[in-house]
This record gives structure tokens, C-alpha cells and sequence, in this order.
């Protein structure tokens, strides 16, 4: 074989093989932090921050939204799939440190991330085709919002849920006004407030995954999820609960709260924040008393906004939340709590927040009011 036709066949396979990486990363300038793939008739989305537990940025929503659009109209795709890369984390959260940067420096961004983010949020919430979110690790804050507004959550003994968010002067946000009160009882309120985290089996016990599926099956869930031919969302659920019921790790384990069910019940029915802390000091159980330490480190601005945002969403559309909640994020941006707390628990680390105001009874009705108020033409538009 002469020398031009090695060279030739070498330069066709180099041709080829640049094409395929090209096509597995689709997303031009977020580089590699989001990879679009597209693999039969499923369109696959990995969030690529592995050492940032794939925490959700600016970047990587701008180039999340318009693929996705662009999937729904798509005839040949059937089926989109959402994981994270590095077996660590789904998505850990929200990029809140440049946010708090560009809040502090009156940039754009301190509006742009979450309008954008909330965009997207509905934009998963009111997607036509199936969409699974593979959320196999942490998943907090952001990644909740990119997993649980889809139709499909699988979580697996790897899954760690939670939304901390009243620990950093923030709220549970990405639609948590939407979900968290249609939790059973009050168990949603009780984890918006405290930041409790679930763990494995517990994701899907609460409602929050729809399945649980043993992580060493997930690489082959996701083939079969791709070898589906133009699948209904039967389809889909059908194949998921095949897998579910192969997974049988952890199934003898009680609900890390079954005991407490009836207490939080109990204990979390109450008019406002302070009725709440007065019926835990009243019940005196070493749970009560366990909700009252970890209340009390809580910012009281963002206990008081989270209560009244549980109670209003229990009532609202997954819109209608998400205009709300973007509201409270540029009072939080105006405040002092948001930026302290980011301080204490993500660069300074000393965990000891000093929140302003300090107290409950300082946090008037008039100061939560105005967080909930219109921002006219600055309100969010979906």
C-alpha cells in the first residue's frame, strides 16, 4: 500500500474522530464545564465541574436553556438525560460565591443568575419530552432545581438532598415554594427551615426522586434509557420501575424520620417562626430540643421569608413561585444576611455568622412584606 493512501486513511480517521468529539461537546464556549451529547435519539447533558461538585454557574445556564429548547423541537429527539460527572455530586448548588461577589460590586449578575436560573427551572418544569435527572450524589440547591421540577428523579444510596439555604441568609429557592409544601404534612417546611439532610432511599421515600436505583446500575440504566425507541413517558417509567424493583439495597431501612413524622406534624403547625420555637420548647423531646440548636443558627430574616414562602407557594403555580422567589432574591441581594453568611460558611469558614437584624422579634412583618413586593418592570417574565 503506497505511502499517500496510509496518509490518507490516517487523515480520514483523525477527520472522523475530531467530528465525533466535536459532537460530544456540543457547547462551544463553556468549554467543558456543561457537554451536550447527542447519543441515538436521547439527548444527554453532563454538568462537567467535577471539583466544584458541579456547581452551577452563569455559563452553564446559558448554554442549558437554548440546547434544551432546541431538543423539545427537535423530531429526532426523543428523550433528554441529566447527570454530573466525577461520582461525587449531580450538581452541589448554585455558584452563590460569584453571586455574592457581583451583589456586593452592583454587577448585573446579581440579577441576571437567578432570573436566568428561574427560566430554566420552568423551562424543565414545562418540558414536553421525558427528562430524566440522574441525580446520583449531592444535590443541593441548583442541582434541585435542574432535577426536581423534571418528570423523572432517580436517586440512588449516593444521593445527598438538602436546601440549606437559611444557614448562608438565603431561602430555598429554585422553585422549593413550589415543592416543599406538597411534601406529606409538614415535612417540607421542616426541611426548608432546618436544611435537614435526606439521604439515599430517603430522596425517594419523601417524593423528591421518583425512583431509586442502586448506583453500580445507573451507567446501565442510562444505556437502556438511550436504546428506547421514541418513548411515551409510560415508556419511561415503565423501565424505571423495572430497575427500581431490581434494586433492593437499603429497603429493609426505616425513613431516617419515621418517629418524628407525627412530631414534625405537630410541632411545625403553627402561625409563625416564634409559635413554632415556642411548641419545640414546650415539647421538650431531645428532637425538639436538637431543632431549637440548629433554628437558632439559622439567619432569623431567612427563617421568617422561607416561612411565609412555604405558606404562599402551597397555593401558587410553579410560575407564579417563580416570580415570587425572584423577588426575595433581590431583597436577600440588598441585605446584609445573604453576604454574612456566605462569609461564614464558604470563605471565611468560621461558621459563626453575625446576622443583622439578630433576633426573630427584630424581623418585622413590614421588613418581610417588602421582600414579597412587585419590582414592577424588574419582575421575572417567563
Amino acid at each position: 500500500m503506497s505511502l499517500t493512501i496510509l496518509t490518507s486513511a490516517h487523515r480520514l480517521r483523525a477527520f472522523c474522530r475530531l467530528q465525533r468529539i466535536q459532537g460530544h461537546m456540543m457547547s462551544s464556549k463553556a468549554g467543558s464545564e456543561v457537554l451536550f451529547e447527542k447519543v441515538g435519539n436521547a439527548g444527554v447533558i453532563t454538568l462537567n465541574r467535577p471539583k466544584a461538585l458541579n456547581a452551577l454557574n452563569l455559563t452553564m445556564i446559558r448554554h442549558i436553556f437554548p440546547q434544551l429548547k432546541k431538543w423539545d423541537k427537535d423530531l429526532e429527539t426523543d428523550i433528554v438525560i441529566i447527570k454530573g460527572a466525577g461520582g461525587k455530586a449531580f450538581c452541589a448548588g448554585g455558584d452563590i460565591r460569584a453571586v455574592t461577589e457581583a451583589g456586593k460590586a452592583g454587577d448585573s449578575l446579581a440579577q441576571d443568575f437567578f432570573r436566568e436560573e428561574y427560566i430554566l427551572n420552568n423551562a424543565i418544569g414545562t418540558y414536553q419530552k421525558p427528562y430524566v435527572a440522574l441525580i446520583d450524589g449531592i444535590t443541593m440547591g441548583g442541582g434541585v432545581g435542574l432535577s426536581v421540577h423534571g418528570r423523572f428523579r432517580v436517586a440512588t444510596e449516593k444521593t445527598l438532598f438538602a436546601m440549606p439555604e437559611t444557614g448562608i441568609g438565603l431561602f430555598p429557592d429554585v422553585g422549593g415554594g413550589y415543592f416543599l409544601p406538597r411534601l406529606q404534612g409538614k415535612l417540607g417546611l421542616f426541611l426548608a427551615l432546618t436544611g435537614f439532610r435526606l439521604k439515599g432511599r430517603d430522596v425517594q421515600r419523601v417524593g423528591v426522586a421518583t425512583h431509586f436505583v442502586e448506583s453500580e446500575k445507573i451507567v446501565s440504566l442510562e444505556k437502556d434509557l438511550v436504546d428506547l425507541k421514541s418513548p411515551s413517558v409510560s415508556d419511561v417509567a415503565q423501565l424505571l420501575d423495572s430497575y427500581q424493583e431490581q434494586s433492593a439495597l437499603d429497603a429493609e431501612k426505616p425513613f431516617t424520620l419515621q418517629e418524628h413524622t407525627e412530631a414534625i406534624d405537630r410541632l411545625f403547625s403553627a402561625a409563625s417562626v416564634e409559635h413554632i420555637l415556642e411548641n419545640l420548647q414546650k415539647d421538650g423531646s431531645a428532637f425538639a430540643q436538637k431543632q431549637i440548636e440548629i433554628l437558632a443558627k439559622m439567619s432569623p430574616t431567612s427563617l421568617k421569608l422561607t416561612y411565609r414562602q412555604i405558606q404562599e407557594g402551597a397555593n401558587m403555580s410553579l410560575q407564579e413561585v417563580l416570580v415570587m422567589e425572584y423577588r426575595i432574591t433581590q431583597a436577600c441581594m440588598r441585605g446584609h444576611d445573604f453576604y454574612e453568611g456566605v462569609r461564614a460558611v464558604l470563605i471565611d469558614r468560621d461558621q459563626s455568622p453575625k446576622w443583622k437584624p439578630s433576633t426573630l422579634s427584630e424581623v418585622t412583618e413590614q421588613a418581610i412584606e417588602d421582600c414579597f413586593s412587585s419590582l414592577g418592570e424588574g419582575d421575572l417574565k417567563l
